[in-house]
């Protein structure tokens, strides 16, 4: 079976000795060709020339979620065709791994080789659905690329903190979970639509529900994990079905500090509730529309300001080795 291994060589949580080790084992099963990342976007060019050359059965991204993204961008790139295209296999390398940890898969990179080689002698796979996110034809972001996302997607508040902490790593900061902490209550102080939310969801056949201060897309649930303490944002949301939506109309104080307990005390079975969050399940085509340009994040990637953004939950995007 042969294989591309895109590595990214500043994962968090994987060293140079670590990454030898790992391309020795995988080497032992696999005829396998290792590419490291050398700039932003690369795992993505690598993944599409990967699937255009018809000659590889998999493709192994070894990094955290946005090395990730990219790869299943690049194997996307001409669209979905899981019967054609090589599978994608995940070696979890970052500070969170959601897409890999929803998918069953270890937490820690040793573990999570040796699942991986197990899969692959077994053929064990399977199919999941993705979302896509493209600029609103007639808007002035129509003319944005559509991009793929795996796990989930935020329009607004998650996403500003999202870029807040970019802007901290660029300037050398850890990624951890008190950084996270610290951004998100900047952004709430700063905030400047967190009484009036400006965002409306518009879907098919529908009313539109406005005034929407936050709104989440979840493809998969757990939404997130803080520590080891997984995060349902969405609980029902699952790559078996389309995409969920979790709004809120208000962030105020007692809003937020009501709707942050629901997170940290959210289970499998019950999310956030209550007269100011909008929970919508299995949605196949929507918008998201704002009356500001909003901050837009996929995957944990801060992608700039958008007014507005149309989703699709595409099934049966693509194979995973699980």
């Amino acid at each position: 079976m042969r294989a591309l291994l895109v590595v990214n060589p500043a994962a968090t949580t994987t060293s140079a000795r670590t990454r030898d080790v790992l391309i020795h084992a995988l080497a032992s099963d696999l005829k396998l060709e290792v590419a490291n990342t050398e700039y932003r976007g690369h795992a993505r060019d690598l993944a599409r020339r990967a699937a255009e050359s018809g000659t590889y059965d998999v493709v192994v991204a070894l990094g955290g979620d946005g090395t990730v993204n990219e790869v299943v961008n690049g194997l996307l790139h001409h669209g979905p065709a899981p019967s054609d295209l090589p599978r994608l296999a995940v070696v979890p390398g970052g500070s969170t791994n959601v897409f890999a940890r929803a998918l069953g898969l270890p937490n820690h990179v040793v573990e999570a080789t040796g699942a991986l080689l197990a899969a692959l002698r077994e053929g064990s796979e399977r199919t999941v659905g993705l979302g896509l996110a493209a600029g609103t034809p007639g808007t002035a972001d129509e003319a944005v690329p559509a991009r793929w996302f795996t796990f989930c997607a935020g329009f607004g508040f998650d996403a500003g903190v999202i870029g807040r902490v970019e802007q901290q790593r660029e300037r050398g900061k850890r990624s951890t979970h008190a950084l996270y902490v610290r951004q998100a209550l900047r952004q709430f102080f700063g905030e400047p639509h967190r009484r009036q939310g400006t965002i409306t969801i518009e879907r098919p056949g529908e009313d539109p529900i406005p005034d929407l201060a936050l709104s989440i897309v979840c493809n998969t649930s757990p939404w997130t994990f803080f520590g080891n303490r997984p995060i349902y944002a969405s609980p029902k949301a699952s790559f078996d079905t389309g995409l969920d939506v979790l709004g809120l109309t208000k962030l105020t104080t007692p809003a937020v500090t009501r709707y942050a307990t629901h997170l940290l005390t959210s289970t499998p079975e019950r999310g956030p509730h209550g007269k100011h969050a909008v929970s919508l399940h299995d949605l196949a085509d929507f918008t998201l529309q704002s009356q500001a340009p909003l901050p837009l994040q996929m995957d944990g990637d801060h992608l700039g300001l958008r007014t507005s953004v149309t989703f699709t939950g595409v099934r049966h995007a693509l194979r995973v080795i699980v």
